[in-house]
């Protein structure tokens, strides 16, 4: 049985062969962050097979110090402590980055002594089995994975929730991290029950994902990508990866049904023409594949729609339509210089040219180049982006969260401490585009190039910031009961304090009366004008 590293110990000298910082010798003691230690105790941490290792999750509650010496510092809570199934994670997150990120599976015993996962509730987060720890390092801000969960969740059905935290392996202070959850099925994640073998429990569920053929057993799309004008490249090919179940546990038979039925939703996507007879909504939630949209092409993300591109399916008798997942946003939000991803002024998923022409072998599926030829979808996605807009993507709304997100990392030096590990302002790390002079600088950038990015958007989907939002009578941005309630003490009192009264003409017959309380009760009631 592995020794549980003391907390206050110091790191051990084989250390080196498990990427440490430059600078090994950073002292905690005491921060607003959960403080996580694994112990691995000088075994090399491997890409494809897990290790056991002990891990203790130190976290005091919100708005707690945590503090680093648990015997001066005795009674605190333990948020985490055992066992777990340890690898590391990623692909040009890990070859590329110094700072390397973790999958962990909490165990009941060693993997030695017949070790199995067990479901823990980490952080608030719910109980599962399948987590990971994000190495942010490219991304100085430390918080775009982050900040794409928090804009797109009030959106989407399923979004991974994270948390910053600050980690120590086998002694060493490894820096800031993102404990976070993975896509996967579970009561806390997508709970979607296991296929079964015939009628309707074959049909789910299933969670795919397109990317990379590495290591992997794929499934090879019979359409190819096209490019910007819809040209067919021959020689490109998209590629599945089945993640759960795994595709060793999947029958032949539902192999063929998941594959047959990603056949028969491109077959109807390919087929598409306007004002045509084919149809996509049998097999796509337009909705969920709209806000996917919104959070790549918000963050102009280089790696959307082709890597990491997490999709799923439930039962057919509980919903028949793929949905999308976001995941994977570290190099989004203006942080990378390569495939034009700095850019406020494009569209990514026209981006299929620049990618072929660098010889880049993984390109984005011909699904979004075929929807935004649809009149009814980009009408849909015209109309969705208003909605964003009016609520959590107002540009104030945005600051201030990147704000808060900034606030966490800043209150008691976790930034300091992080870039004391690894010293990177001021130095071009691979694929920045704006080098940083400090976290300042990244932050202000980082709010910068939304503004700019979110304008670029406005333009492009006809949505006027200043104009007044019919129904939107107390301009909080959002228009729901408390506008009736605003607008029928106005008609009562007639006093104009807190009311739009543009807004509130929602009969537009030039009046504001109580006509128009009846006609903002019925757009609640009904969703149209």
């Amino acid at each position: 049985m592995m020794a549980v590293l003391a907390l206050t110990g110091t790191a051990r000298a084989w250390s080196w062969w498990n990427y440490p910082p430059d600078n090994e010798d950073v002292q905690l003691t005491s921060t607003n962050l959960p403080i996580v230690w694994l112990d691995v105790d000088g075994q090399y941490i491997d890409r494809d097979e897990r290790i056991t290792a002990r891990m203790k999750i130190l976290h005091n509650g919100e708005g707690q110090l945590n503090y680093a010496d648990t015997v001066a510092h005795p009674g605190q809570t333990i948020d985490y402590e055992g066992y777990v199934a340890l690898r590391y994670r990623g692909s040009s997150s890990f070859s590329m980055s110094d700072k390397k990120p973790y999958s962990f599976r909490p165990l009941d015993k060693p993997l030695e002594d017949g070790g199995v996962k067990k479901k823990v509730n980490i952080l608030g987060m719910g109980k599962d089995n399948n987590w990971a720890l994000l190495a942010p390092y490219a991304d100085k801000s430390m918080m775009r994975d982050v900040l794409a969960f928090e804009v797109s969740r009030p959106w989407m059905e399923y979004t991974p929730q994270g948390r910053f935290c600050e980690l120590f392996l086998d002694g060493t202070y490894y820096g800031v991290y993102v404990l976070t959850e993975v896509v996967s099925k579970g009561k806390h994640r997508i709970n979607l029950p296991d296929p079964g073998e015939s009628g309707d429990s074959i049909t789910g569920g299933y969670i795919m994902e397109v990317n990379r053929t590495e290591n992997e057993v794929v499934y090879t799309s019979k359409y190819h990508p096209v490019s910007s004008t819809g040209t067919r490249y021959m020689n490109q090919y998209i590629h599945f990866q089945y993640k759960s179940p795994d595709y060793e546990e999947l029958t032949q038979d539902q192999v063929n049904y998941i594959t047959g039925r990603i056949d028969k939703m491109e077959e109807t996507l390919w087929n598409y023409r306007p004002a045509g007879a084919t149809t996509y909504e049998e097999y796509i939630d337009v909705t969920n594949f709209i806000d996917y949209q919104i959070a790549q092409e918000l963050g102009h993300n280089v790696d959307a729609y082709r890597l990491s591109g997490k999709f799923f399916k439930r039962r057919d008798s509980e919903d028949a339509r793929f949905k999308m997942v976001v995941w994977d946003m570290n190099l989004a939000y203006g942080n990378s210089d390569y495939y034009q991803g700095w850019r406020t002024n494009t569209w990514m998923y026209k981006n299929n040219n620049t990618m072929n022409a660098a010889g880049d072998p993984q390109l984005i599926p011909f699904w979004w180049y075929k929807l935004n030829t649809s009149p009814e979808y980009l009408a849909a996605l015209k109309a969705r982006w208003a909605q964003y807009r009016r609520s959590n993507l107002r540009i104030d709304r945005v600051t201030a969260t990147i704000d808060s997100l900034a606030a966490v990392l800043t209150a008691h030096g976790a930034v300091d401490r992080n870039s004391e590990a690894w010293p990177r302002w001021g130095v071009d790390v691979w694929p920045n585009y704006y080098v940083a002079s400090d976290f300042a600088d990244e932050v202000d950038y980082l709010k910068q190039w939304l503004t700019d990015r979110i304008a670029w958007m406005d333009e492009q989907l006809g949505f006027d910031p200043n104009a007044r939002e019919r129904g939107d009578v107390n301009s909080d941005g959002t228009v729901n009961v408390s506008d009736v309630t605003v607008l029928l003490n106005y008609l009562m009192t007639e006093n104009a304090t807190g009311i739009d009264l543009d807004a509130a003409d929602c009969s537009q017959d030039g009046a504001v009366n109580i006509g128009d309380v009846t006609a903002l009760i019925n757009y609640l009631l009904s969703g149209n004008w």
